[in-house]
């Protein structure tokens, strides 16, 4: 049995469409959805979560209530964390005694051993937590790595970033949380 190309194309092409248009309808609901989980957060206080840290101890974010806190959600295989983290290095030496903590959480399937290798090789001076789903998911869903949260002393998200921004706008952030709550705290 001979099938009719011009059918056949037709066919294609209707299948395509349905593709295409169920694709887009799907990401705007959960564009929309993420835009309102974000609006939320960026309104209210950071969610606590409690994660084991790479020596094995138990941390909590509220543990670091009263800190300055930049929470960046990272991987041992994404690109742009690599860039940033010797920033992080240098700004956590460089901030601490303003009260700035930083706080590495791993979002990928590495081993605990080759995550702290990772770190050991990149002089991580800063807290590395081993991540869970749940935590990204309590943060707006970590879609992009890397994503950086700025939570003042209060314990509040003031400002979020998603991707590689440059070291001068990381530390524009962080001057920011360190002054809004030194401003707070007369």
């Amino acid at each position: 049995m001979k099938r009719d190309p011009v059918v056949i194309v037709v066919v294609a092409m209707v299948i395509s469409l349905m593709l295409v248009f169920g694709f887009h309808a799907a990401r705007n609901a959960r564009n929309g959805a993420t835009a309102s989980a974000n609006a939320q957060l960026q309104a209210g206080p950071a969610p606590d979560f409690t994660l084991q840290s790479l020596d094995g101890q138990t941390m909590r974010l509220s543990d670091f209530r009263g800190k300055a806190v930049l929470l960046n959600f990272w991987a041992t295989w994404c690109a742009p964390c690599k860039i940033e983290m010797p920033w992080f290095v240098e700004l956590q030496k460089q901030y601490a005694a303003q009260g700035l903590q930083i706080i590495g959480v791993a979002m990928d399937d590495a081993s605990t051993k080759d995550i702290a290798d990772f770190a050991k090789e990149m002089g991580v001076n800063y807290p590395v937590l081993l991540g869970k789903e749940a935590v990204g998911d309590a943060y707006g869903g970590v879609q992009f790595l890397p994503e950086n949260f700025y939570i003042d002393r209060n314990g509040k998200i003031v400002s979020r970033a998603f991707g590689l921004k440059g070291r001068g706008e990381i530390e524009d952030e962080i001057k920011k949380i360190i002054a809004s709550n030194a401003v707070a705290k007369k």
